[in-house]
């Protein structure tokens, strides 16, 4: 038991800090995205710093980066298998935020 790590460390060591979980609930809500809609959906963020995140996100298997061949470029982000297992998360926070608004 010792040995197991934390699952809410794990969880946020997976999509903790400011901008993660907003990233991840635009793309929930509105389907596949580009960078640039992204960018307008998640109010506050600077590009290089969603860059990072969306990077942060496809490495921990959280994000699908598809990249189209075209000029101009066109890349679009999709949730995976394991990021759509957080929508019962979200929908959790959602009815908890509409309870504490009360």
């Amino acid at each position: 038991m010792e040995n197991e790590k934390c699952p809410v460390l794990n969880f946020t060591e997976q999509i903790g800090g400011k901008w993660k979980l907003p990233i991840i609930n635009a793309i929930r809500n509105h389907g596949t995205l580009r960078f640039g809609k992204i960018h307008q959906m998640v109010d506050g963020v600077s590009r290089k710093v969603l860059t990072d995140q969306l990077k942060s996100l496809e490495s921990a298997g959280l994000l699908i980066r598809k990249q189209y061949e075209e000029i101009p470029p066109r890349v679009e982000y999709s949730l995976t298998e394991k990021s759509k297992g957080l929508c019962e998360v979200f929908h959790a926070i959602e009815k908890w935020s509409n309870l504490s608004e009360k």
